[in-house]
């Protein structure tokens, strides 16, 4: 059985996190602790945000006796063209492994990203954007500007998949 600490207890995480795991491995079992990411609130930076993955991982490995800890982490990035969301992923083990991986991005309308410069965290300014409660736990910014068409969750999936697929791809590598 593989056991994986999971760095959360956001919902959508969880649910990508889980989904990936079962898509690769027929017996898993998870513990999901709340650990701390050790950067902003609202990460600001894809560096940031890696490092507030990386974080999550290595936190919550120390805090369990599982093989695996995961953590996922959104925050955003400035460019030439506008704010974009960001996510990024990371997955450590025992053996010392650390891996990172990123997913989607998209551009944040400039009244979003207005607010986030002033200070703000994306997730009570979606609550007040949509006027509905938990947006980091459900469908997340990314399910609201992409009309439901990419879920927090599905985003963070992606994440989870390349993590598990490199985190494979080193074991095999390692015998």
């Amino acid at each position: 059985m593989l056991r994986i600490a999971i760095g959360t207890k956001n919902k959508a995480k969880v649910e990508a996190i889980q989904k990936g795991f079962r898509e690769h491995y027929a017996d898993n079992y998870f513990e999901c602790l709340k650990t701390e990411s050790n950067v902003n609130e609202q990460p600001f930076s894809d560096q940031e945000t890696i490092e507030g993955a990386l974080n999550r991982a290595k936190n919550v490995l120390r805090m369990s006796d599982c093989e695996v800890g995961i953590g996922l982490e959104g925050g955003v990035t400035e460019t030439l063209y506008g704010m974009f969301l960001c996510n990024w992923g990371a997955l450590v083990d025992r053996n010392g492994n650390e891996i990172i991986a990123g997913g989607a991005r998209i551009s944040l309308p400039a009244e979003i990203a207005k607010e986030l410069k002033a200070g703000r965290e994306l997730g009570p300014i979606m609550e007040e954007f949509t006027n509905r409660s938990d947006i980091r736990q459900n469908d997340g910014a990314v399910g609201v500007f992409t009309n439901g068409a990419v879920t927090r969750d599905e985003m963070f999936l992606h994440v989870v998949q390349l993590l598990i697929g490199q985190w494979k791809y080193r074991k095999q590598l390692e015998g």
